[in-house]
């Protein structure tokens, strides 16, 4: 037997799953980490507007993560040199910012993480450039819908099946497809750990949750097939059928009696019409 060392004690110990189990002081940390990463997407709503760069809102979350004296997770992940993925209508994640001007009409996700004291603050929005159409006002709906459905399913008993088929169930009865390419994914003081959180399975199936597990929640969602292609730059993946896609990202901790958000809006601005 080794000697157990402060630094493991504060990482918690493991299931046979290999999640690992965190202490009830640590969810100060995450939330602190996650209510920074939810108020820059508060603060850039105002700079998605038609005729703006994906670029140049990139460069103000930048801006905005030096500014709070926190470090991007994402600059320099495997060669990333972004603080933030913004995905535009079809683009389901990992959409790289650059030169691409928004137009009326444009949707898009915009994916940030930080790392504040070690921990990890990661969440995602949908966002629309100018006027919305019916189409796409009815996919962001469902998509941020189905990301609570998945949310309310998370209480130790339940296990990462339940989370998946709430999500499923509600997508596919609006007749809209779950992406099964990306899931979300265990965080803490590292950026991605097991377990792996598919948005679409069947209940009771899976890991069990339990208190003190740190994972994201972020289903994609698309208005045609679920299938994907990731372009030639490697990161962008995009819908095979080019049809609309939206995502909503929250990263949470599972409680003794169900669940707490670490990204919530401070502003009440989650949604893109802010309701």
């Amino acid at each position: 037997m080794g000697i157990e060392t402060l630094d493991d004690r504060r990482q918690g110990r493991m299931t046979k799953d290999g999640i690992r189990i965190y202490d009830q002081d640590d969810f100060a940390g995450m939330h602190r980490a996650g209510a920074l990463a939810a108020r820059i997407l508060d603060d850039i709503a105002p700079l998605v507007v038609p005729g703006a760069t994906t670029g140049e809102i990139d460069d103000a979350i930048t801006r905005m993560v030096e500014e709070a004296g926190a470090t991007s997770a994402t600059i320099g992940y495997k060669g990333y040199q972004h603080a933030s993925c913004i995905s535009v209508n079809h683009v389901v994640c990992h959409g790289i910012p650059g030169e691409k001007r928004l137009k009326d009409g444009d949707i898009l996700n915009v994916d940030v993480t930080v790392i504040v004291d070690g921990w990890f603050g990661d969440t995602s929005r949908m966002f629309a450039a100018g006027g919305l159409s019916r189409k796409a006002e009815r996919l962001i709906q469902v998509t941020h819908d189905a990301l609570f459905k998945g949310i309310e399913a998370v209480k130790p008993g339940n296990t990462f099946g339940d989370i998946g088929h709430a999500i499923q169930a509600y997508v596919e009865a609006h007749r809209m497809s779950v992406v099964r390419d990306f899931c979300g994914h265990g965080l803490g003081r590292v950026f991605h750990a097991p377990p792996n959180v598919l948005h679409y399975g069947r209940p009771g199936t899976g890991a069990e949750l339990e208190p003190g597990m740190f994972f994201t929640i972020e289903p994609m969602v698309n208005l045609g097939r679920p299938e994907t292609k990731v372009l030639s730059d490697d990161w962008t993946a995009v819908t095979r059928d080019k049809s609309l896609s939206a995502q909503f990202e929250h990263s949470v901790g599972v409680t003794e009696d169900g669940v707490e958000i670490f990204t919530l809006s401070p502003a009440g601005k989650f949604h893109p019409t802010w309701g």
